[in-house]
């Protein structure tokens, strides 16, 4: 497995998930130039966060990073939910989709 980690980015973003994240962008026809891959959690308490995926523009409490020619957003607050997160893209017969996976301590 490919992994693409190379600009300081927290999370990890697999070969397979940056493949598929440029076939939306391409089949959906988003403008780059105005949005970005954004990273994110919600929720928390007994049940855990739910990490959040989806295209967004860049608000001012961002860090933003670049993964090959993806911008990527993560709320600052939510920096420390993801460290270390990887990404990935699993696709089989009964369903597809991204996943992350927590890093093995």
């Amino acid at each position: 497995m490919t992994i693409l980690n190379d600009t300081g980015c927290p999370v990890v973003i697999t070969a397979k998930a940056l493949d598929e994240i440029r076939e939306i962008i391409r089949l959906k026809r988003i403008p780059m130039e105005q949005y970005g891959l954004r990273i994110g959690t919600k929720g928390g308490g007994c049940a855990g966060a739910t990490f959040l995926l989806g295209f967004d523009t860049a608000k001012s409490t961002d860090q933003t990073y670049q993964v090959e020619e993806i911008p990527v957003y993560i709320e600052k607050k939510h920096l420390m939910y993801v460290i270390g997160l990887e990404l990935d893209y699993e696709k089989s017969e009964e369903e597809s989709g991204f996943i992350f996976n927590s890093p093995t301590t």
